[in-house]
């Protein structure tokens, strides 16, 4: 798989509608009926407005279609207060899907496996919680005029991917998840660490849903940054980064995710180099060492129970590999050495 970068659209819209009526609904159950409360409540506090706002990490990114943002973060003041969204569509009922459902009114549709995805299916947003390998099947599903509602939740690489199997120019939605769901049908944990205080949880600016996107996970307590193209970049870059270094370093050493972080800190800060490294020479996109280091380091403590494993090679750590083969074909030195020899030591590739 090459890997490559989608240039996300930045949306045209312009401010933000915060006070439109809440669409009609059923709701069958206490816990929507008190979010639908709270989402009342919050009306007056969404009226504070947004404001457009680059994070302090420096990062070189080219213009989108020969423009620069005017700011790279959209945030808001307070939850943007009830939308007026068409239902959604959750293809997956696993922990993720039906935790989005949950946030949802009550009237979302959900698509469990095997199911086709229907005729007279809601206008909205069209949520993939499937596996990675379980996506060009979902697609494939999807009627072509509907792709441009797709929202992606996976992790991974996904770019090149969907680079290749949708047409371009598509407003896709990608969303970065940063909270996570212990058991099915147990209320997500939101991923805020204390270097960002605020979470971390993530979606790209440009994608038709973003407003949606970020309009449930707030009005349900969880955290939700609109990031433009070039901090959207750096925060999908981070987190493939922070996946393959700690899950590698966890493997190596049979170990957690916290220990990773507190025993092993050395070496996964300098395989995380390696690789950013490598990232920045291909990409558009670089970080300050110390402070990504720091960062995704706070991140692993905030889930520091989390078993490690090298998996979804293709989609995870082939990414970055690729970067590798890329290298050696041109006669150059291998900008991951520390990758590759943890690949060949836990017999993800052949060793030499």
């Amino acid at each position: 798989m090459v890997c490559s970068v989608l240039r996300l659209p930045l949306s045209s819209a312009g401010a933000v509608q915060l006070l439109r009526p809440a669409r009609s609904g059923p709701r069958p159950s206490d816990a929507m009926n008190q979010r639908a409360s709270r989402l009342a409540g919050q009306v007056l506090a969404a009226a504070a407005g947004c404001f457009v706002a680059g994070q302090t990490t420096r990062l070189r990114s080219k213009p989108v279609h020969g423009r620069r943002a005017r700011g790279d973060v959209l945030r808001c003041h307070a939850a943007e207060g009830p939308e007026k969204y068409p239902p959604a569509v959750i293809v997956g009922g696993g922990r993720l899907g039906e935790a989005l459902a949950k946030m949802g009114l009550g009237d979302d549709v959900v698509l469990r496996r095997g199911e086709a995805f229907p005729s007279d299916a809601p206008r909205g947003p069209i949520y993939v919680c499937t596996r990675n390998d379980a996506l060009e099947a979902v697609i494939a599903s999807v009627p072509e005029d509907r792709h441009e509602d797709l929202i992606f939740v996976q992790n991974g690489v996904l770019m090149p991917f969907l680079e290749e199997k949708l047409k371009p120019g598509l407003p896709l939605t990608i969303l970065l998840v940063y909270f996570a769901v212990a058991k099915k049908g147990e209320p997500p944990l939101d991923g805020k660490t204390d270097t960002d205080p605020e979470g971390l949880s993530a979606v790209n600016a440009g994608g038709k849903w973003a407003r949606e996107v970020h309009w449930r996970l707030t009005s349900s307590d969880l955290a939700c940054r609109i990031l433009r193209d070039m901090e959207f970049q750096q925060a999908y870059w981070e987190k493939n980064l922070w996946i393959a270094a700690y899950m590698m370093v966890g493997a190596l050493h049979k170990c957690t995710v916290g220990e990773v972080e507190s025993e092993h800190r050395s070496e996964v800060d300098e395989l995380l180099v390696q690789l950013a490294t490598a990232v920045a020479s291909t990409h558009d996109v670089t970080w300050e060492r110390l402070r990504l280091c720091d960062r995704l380091a706070a991140y692993a403590r905030s889930v520091a129970h989390f078993p490690t494993a090298v998996k979804e090679f293709e989609w995870r750590n082939g990414a970055f590999y690729e970067i590798s083969l890329a290298a050696q074909k041109a006669q150059r030195p291998d900008p991951c050495p520390q990758h590759t020899e943890g690949l060949k030591t836990l017999g993800v590739i052949p060793a030499e």
